[in-house]
Parts: structure tokens; sequence; C-alpha cells
């Protein structure tokens, strides 16, 4: 009989226990009110500085390409731009040397080769290297020494030095 009263026990002080913590509980929980009123008015100044940040504007060179690279152009292309206005432009440049050469080329392949070296003789880097081998730059039909002896005669009629567009 001791056991039974002993369980009995042991379910009343557990019962005392979870009774003591729901009523510790309840007592925490509950909320302290006050009536009160009060008034108050503020005044205040501010100043204050308002900094946007935004993606800046961009100005977008155009690309210059050419489909074919057998061509003797150049393209060149920019672009500026502030926070107001920008601006892209682009062009194309002709490379003149580019063509002399192509154009001999065309000539010689066609088997025009007094031709071909009279188109290389306008640059006047050719002419003179031409003038240095003692092989003087046709003209007017002449070659060899009849050629030499129509460029002494006529020196105007040489090339003369071209700025270079690099």
């Amino acid at each position: 009989m001791a056991k039974p009263i002993r369980k009995k026990m042991t379910t009343i002080k557990l019962s005392a226990l979870v009774a003591a913590t729901v009523l510790a509980t309840w007592v925490q929980a509950q909320p302290i009110v006050t009536d009160s009123t009060s008034k108050s008015t503020t005044d205040s100044t501010s100043n204050s500085t308002t900094t946007i940040k935004s993606p800046p504007p961009m100005a977008v060179a155009p690309n210059i390409t050419s489909i074919n690279n057998d061509l003797c152009a150049v393209g060149v292309s920019g672009a500026a731009q502030t926070q107001i206005l920008g601006i892209a432009i682009g062009s194309t440049f002709v490379d003149k040397n580019c063509e002399r050469l192509k154009l001999s080329k065309t000539l010689f392949d066609m088997g025009m080769k007094v031709a071909a070296v009279a188109t290389l003789c306008q640059d006047e880097r050719v002419f003179t290297a031409m003038m240095n081998a003692g092989t003087p730059c046709p003209v007017d039909g002449k070659i060899g020494n009849e050629a030499k002896v129509v460029w002494e005669a006529e020196p105007a009629r040489k090339p003369q030095k071209v700025k270079s567009q690099d």
C-alpha cells in the first residue's frame, strides 16, 4: 500500500508544479494598464541634401566594318559623352598606297609589266629606289636610258613626297 500512496504523492507534486508554472506565467503576462494624456508641440527646421545616383548616359561609337578584306578603306569611329549631350561619329578613309599596290598587281597579272612598274613609280620612295638602282621608271612609253633622259630634262614630272595619313 505504500506504493500507491507514493505514486499519488508524486502526482500531486507534479500537478502542483504545473499549476504554479501556469499561475506564474499568467501573472507575468498580465499587462499593467495606466491611463494618461499628454500634449506636445514640436517645431523643427532641417536642411537636407539629396544625391541622386543614376547610371551614366552612354554614347556608343559606330562599328565600321567591311565584309571584304580586299578593300583599301580604313574605318575610324569615336564617341564622346557628357551628362547632357552625347555624340558618336564614324567614317572611312582610303589608303592611297594600298590602292596603288592593288592596281599595280592587277596590271602585272594582266601581263602589263611596264604599266605595273609605272603605277608603283607614282610613289616618290619607289621612284628614288628605281633611279638609285639604275633602272629609271618608265615615262611616255620610254624605258631604261631613254626614260632617264626624259626624267632629267623634266624634273617637275617626278613624283612628290606625299604626307602619310598615319
